[in-house]
């Protein structure tokens, strides 16, 4: 995640932030640009100027009438959705106080997401434009009778995002039940599109035997494999080869579970590149804990650049939080092999941000259309 900078003031921004601290200018997200602008109304009186650009005419996406988005719609459209908000299916019951108070954090969350995968180009598709497996986020709350838990989980690019999720201590309350060092919205989010990258990227790109060889065989029972996970747990050595228990459970986990670290690490160093970090102890006699993040984690090819920047900065970040009596901000080890996972994801990424993915997709498009003459 970057900072940003206020065109009225040159006050630092955060991405969240609706007004400028110091001048007091409304901001606004410009998607197709990357930037968080300043805005003035325009000269007419229809719509808004952006600082970023001098160009007018620009509106905010509907959600913004519940404070729910700050993202500005795509020049020349004037009513409807942004690019992350038109990815909603069902919201919650905005007339309560408490599920639209919850909503807002979820949607902080997906718009961190969308910030990823609007940088790196990943093909995206609404249900409108592909009513079978276009990516859409159901946000449910539980219902009345305890026994009507929403669980969040991914199907054919529909995700569901449980609204109890938002509630900071349910959600630990469920962390800690199901034994977990680490448990976000945000995280939420980043796994659950996993599996629906899985289908674009993967199965629908070719790349389903290339992925079998890093992550192993998907074809395997997945409700057996659910059972199993949690009748007997995961394997007594499940950390030499996954980044989480979790991962063990299934090859479509180990690889949304994967996903999801990949992300949490690109946009963390791209934070700390923002904030000019560097990681250089005195003590470090032997140079394995000096890192200086000096490139673009979101444009780098080397993934190993990536991993050799990381490991140094996770061991900082982890030494302050205990200074602070707090948990490990990254609590999980990266051994070679989910590292290896981890650069599987990261050649995914980059080849679908170049273009690479869409050519496959066309080619496989191709052949389909063939066979299918053939067959009439």
């Amino acid at each position: 995640m970057k900072l940003f900078v206020c065109q009225a003031c040159q006050n630092v921004l955060y991405f969240e932030n609706r007004v400028c601290a110091r001048c007091g200018h409304q901001l606004a997200f410009m998607p197709e640009r990357q930037v968080l602008s300043a805005i003035e109304p325009a000269t007419d009186g229809f719509g808004f100027r952006t600082l970023a650009d001098s160009k007018e005419g620009r509106f905010f996406c509907a959600n913004a009438e519940h404070d729910a988005c700050n993202w500005l719609l795509e020049p020349g459209e004037a009513g409807g959705f942004c690019r992350a908000c038109r990815h909603n299916g069902t919201i919650p019951n905005l007339s309560d106080p408490a599920q639209l108070a919850g909503w807002r954090e979820l949607e902080v969350a997906k718009h961190r997401l969308f910030y990823s995968l609007i940088r790196w180009k990943l093909p995206l598709k609404t249900r409108l434009e592909d009513p079978q497996h276009g990516l859409i986020f159901n946000f449910l709350a539980d219902g009345p009778d305890s026994h009507q838990r929403v669980l969040t989980g991914h199907d054919n690019g529909l995700i569901t995002i449980a609204l109890a999720e938002a509630d900071d201590t349910e959600r630990e309350r469920r962390r800690l039940e199901m034994g977990e060092p680490y448990r976000t919205l945000l995280g939420h989010f980043r796994h659950e599109v996993g599996h629906y990258f899985w289908d674009v990227l993967v199965r629908d790109a070719g790349q389903l035997d290339a992925c079998r060889a890093v992550f192993g065989d998907d074809s395997q029972d997945y409700g057996a494999a659910l059972q199993r996970h949690y009748d007997q747990g995961p394997p007594a050595d499940w950390q030499q080869n996954f980044v989480s228990a979790y991962a063990t459970m299934h090859p479509w986990e180990d690889f949304a579970e994967t996903w999801a670290h990949y992300l949490h690490i690109v946009d963390t160093l791209e934070m700390a590149s923002e904030f000019g970090m560097e990681v250089n102890p005195p003590a470090d006699r032997i140079g394995g804990l000096t890192a200086r993040v000096t490139f673009d984690p979101y444009a780098i090819r080397d993934f190993e650049v990536i991993v050799t920047a990381w490991l140094p900065f996770t061991f900082a970040m982890n030494s302050v939080a205990r200074a602070m009596g707090a948990r490990d901000l990254y609590p999980f080890i990266l051994t070679p092999p989910v590292i290896g996972k981890l650069g599987f994801v990261h050649e995914l990424v980059q080849d679908a941000g170049k273009g690479r993915i869409e050519e496959k997709l066309g080619d496989r498009t191709k052949e389909k259309t063939k066979e299918a003459v053939r067959m009439g």
